[in-house]
């Protein structure tokens, strides 16, 4: 499943979430809510035909009055009237009036003359002096039989003198109740429909904007001219600038890798000429000056053929991603063949080489690489060490790392340098020849640690001294 499907089924159903929640919540709400608007009209009724009753009531003329007339009137009406599509064609109400006691004097519908209401909620509160409503169903399983009660004081001169109840049956605001309900359910539908279309076309835009990067990347992959695309949006038009731009820094570097490769491999040949007609030099009756000549040619070349080596091998790490051969490696043995194959250059500068491995770690990584890595971080310790000084090597746990690190006991690197140890080409004179080496040896050392998901570090020891740490991903511990 690609990307753009992906977020378009998260797009949707985030949206379709909170679309459910809200028509969830409206459809729990409309009926409580066009209930609660219609008992607001009912009290301002109720109040309004109290005051209008309160004459007759005084009067004793409240059943054969001009009120219950009017009232008997208005019951008689059609209004014929379209409220938001719904068609209201008779008047539904229902009044009744109580003396003080709660006894029915007055029911517009002549059901309840002569009972007891004191009892009732919407009676019993207003003749204490509260706000009466109720709310009953007239058949106990039908909700849509419920009746809505406002009652309303009838006063003289301050004084209770009866209550006057309005009733309003609930099946005749039904109607606008699922018509409202109808509305939202059509514009819910409609959103949704509307929003998914928009999801759609957002979805195809991002694919065909992906798209272009892709065929954009495999045109530079597989070496075809093509332009960038630049449309998409800014962050798309970013992208594929950050792409060309890559394409070409990658291109520029692998130009000089090739150059520097061709370079080195025309250079061997030439050299090896040399160092064969220097050992011929040197092997030949010939004055002091001819041999010391031939011996610096010799040594020229030597090292000539060394920097091109480690070039190489510096050039072809550089662009690995991860190692050719990964196994399993023994640090300790890899560190004790290491000091073996240097013990000539040790005995040689009389430097006594302590290694001490706390417990037996091992790496998965190139065993090749490892060790000429290793052997770096010795031929640099011997380089800068004193005749007679003593080369600290040890191999210990540090974290989840396996930490390999190397201190020599010369006179460290001055403080503008420490910031360049591992810069390629950059070194400082050795003690022990006062020359400059081919500043490749730490650069193939954080190479090597970067490509084994490592890393290396070069600082001053506190007592005298560098000290350089190489630490790997440990793989286990013996």
């Amino acid at each position: 499943m690609n990307v753009s499907v992906r977020l378009f089924i998260g797009y949707f159903l985030m949206l379709g979430l909170a679309a459910w929640f809200v028509l969830n919540i409206f459809m729990r709400e409309a009926e409580p809510g066009i209930r609660q608007a219609t008992e607001e009209t009912l009290v301002d009724t109720a109040h309004v035909l109290a005051e209008l009753a309160a004459p007759e009531l005084i009067a004793g003329q409240i059943a054969d009055g001009g009120f219950a007339r009017a009232l008997a009137a208005a019951r008689e009406r059609s209004p014929q009237a379209s409220i938001w599509g719904v068609q209201k064609e008779r008047i539904d109400f229902r009044v009744y009036i109580t003396d003080r006691q709660g006894r029915v004097i007055f029911d517009s519908e002549a059901q309840a003359l002569g009972a007891d209401y004191s009892q009732w909620r919407d009676v019993a509160r207003v003749l204490k002096g509260e706000y009466g409503a109720r709310s009953t169903r007239e058949q106990a399983g039908d909700a849509t039989s419920s009746v809505m009660y406002v009652a309303a004081p009838i006063l003289r001169e301050g004084q209770l003198i009866g209550v006057l109840s309005l009733a309003k049956p609930l099946s005749s605001v039904l109607p606008y109740i699922g018509r409202a309900e109808e509305r939202v359910k059509r514009a819910g539908y409609f959103l949704l429909v509307a929003s998914a279309l928009i999801g759609v076309a957002f979805s195809a835009w991002l694919s065909w904007s992906i798209n272009r990067l892709r065929n954009y990347a495999r045109d530079v992959s597989e070496g075809r001219p093509a332009d960038p695309p630049t449309s998409g949006g800014r962050q798309f038009s970013e992208l594929a600038r950050a792409l060309a731009l890559m394409r070409e820094r990658l291109e520029g570097k692998q130009y000089v890798e090739r150059y520097v490769q061709n370079l080195a491999h025309e250079m061997k040949s030439p050299l090896s000429a040399i160092v064969g007609a220097a050992e011929i030099l040197e092997g030949s009756p010939a004055d002091g000056d001819r041999r010391r000549f031939a011996a610096s040619v010799s040594e020229q070349a030597r090292r000539l053929q060394g920097i091109i080596e480690r070039m190489l091998m510096l050039a072809r790490v550089e662009q690995l991603q991860a190692p050719e051969e990964a196994i399993q490696v023994d640090l300790g043995e890899l560190l004790r063949r290491c000091v073996d194959e240097r013990s000539l250059a040790l005995q040689a500068r009389q430097l006594d080489c302590q290694l001490a491995i706390d417990e037996p770690l091992a790496v998965r990584g190139d065993p090749f690489l490892l060790q000429q890595a290793l052997l770096n971080l010795l031929d640099n310790a011997i380089a800068f060490s004193p005749s007679g000084a003593r080369i600290e090597i040890a191999l210990r746990r540090h974290e989840q790392r396996a930490e390999v690190a190397v201190r020599d006991h010369g006179s460290g690197a001055p403080a503008y340098a420490l910031a360049q140890v591992f810069d390629r080409f950059y070194s400082l004179p050795s003690i022990a020849s006062g020359r400059k080496s081919s500043g490749l040896g730490l650069a193939l050392v954080r190479e090597v640690a970067r490509l084994h998901a490592g890393e290396a570090d070069f600082a001053n020891h506190s007592e005298g001294g560098a000290l350089v740490r190489l630490r790997l991903p440990l793989l286990c511990a013996g």
